[in-house]
């Protein structure tokens, strides 16, 4: 059996890495200024921070039709037996439910849909993790057996500058937001079944990253060695300066460096930093 690795935009994996493991992407949309752009195809991250500094309207997103999808596990179907497609928490997005649809759409081919319940490149990492399985020859049974096993050892918090952008798009209710604001706080959130929700109320942004550091550091010390991710919504100099001090604090900790593009970006803001986890065998 020859197993294909889909996934969607949001984890950010990098091109050359992708092209690497043969992982295959399905872009999300951004329409901003009455135009819609495919992140990861249209847009760069860059372009689209410098775009969301001078227009007055708040960007909006949009998930990949289900055709899309189909036309994609049909293509594949040429060369391969079955699709693991691990997409964004379905509690946030829609696309897990289109490439749930299209599965059932698709005859030549069988699909695995895989609800990661996260997004970014915490995302990302059940994508690489399913990826250098299926090089390795193992089945989509196997595969998202394993993916499962590794949810119950991630982890995955993150930082707000400003609570307007998750307010304005739907992701949090007005009553958290207005909270947030009128007591000047950089509120700490996570994924609770499947939706982001408050973890904790944190006065500045140097006592919220510390708390993040400090979560991780506990799971740290009951796991031999787990793989993490700085996530920042462009502040990369801050990343690679929060990532030198993480190495030497926990040196059974491998991290690499991502991002919030554009659609996950229009939610949160700029400014934003994230640290996910999980499992490192």
């Amino acid at each position: 059996m020859k197993t294909a690795i889909v996934t969607d935009s949001t984890a950010y994996i990098p091109k050359q890495i992708r092209d690497e493991l043969s992982i295959h992407m399905i872009p999300l949309s951004v329409i901003m200024a009455g135009k819609m752009y495919q992140e990861e195809v249209d847009l760069t991250t860059e372009e689209f921070y410098d775009s969301v500094r001078v227009e007055k309207d708040l960007p909006t997103t949009s998930q990949p039709a289900v055709g899309q999808f189909a036309a994609l596990f049909e293509e594949l179907s040429a060369e391969y037996d079955e699709v693991v497609s691990i997409h964004l928490s379905s509690e946030i997005s829609g696309t897990f439910s289109g490439a749930v649809q299209a599965g059932d759409m698709v005859e030549n081919i069988r699909v695995y849909p895989f609800d990661s319940e996260i997004s970014c490149m915490v995302q990302g990492m059940f994508v690489l993790e399913a990826a250098q399985m299926a090089k390795r020859g193992c089945s989509a049974e196997t595969i998202v057996a394993y993916l499962d096993e590794l949810k119950e050892t991630t982890r995955a918090y993150f930082m707000v500058d400003n609570l307007s952008h998750l307010q304005r798009g739907g992701r949090l209710s007005n009553a958290q937001a207005m909270i947030g604001s009128l007591l000047q706080v950089k509120p700490l959130l996570h994924f609770v079944d499947k939706k982001i929700e408050p973890f904790e109320k944190i006065r500045t942004r140097k006592k919220a990253m510390k708390r993040m550091v400090d979560l991780l550091a506990e799971d740290a010390n009951k796991y031999d060695h787990l793989q993490a991710v700085i996530i920042q919504a462009n502040r990369e100099n801050e990343a690679h300066e929060w990532k030198h001090e993480l190495e030497q604090q926990l040196p059974n900790v491998t991290f690499r460096i991502s991002h919030f593009g554009p659609v996950i970006g229009t939610h949160l803001g700029e400014g934003s930093m994230g640290l996910g986890w999980m499992k490192k065998e």
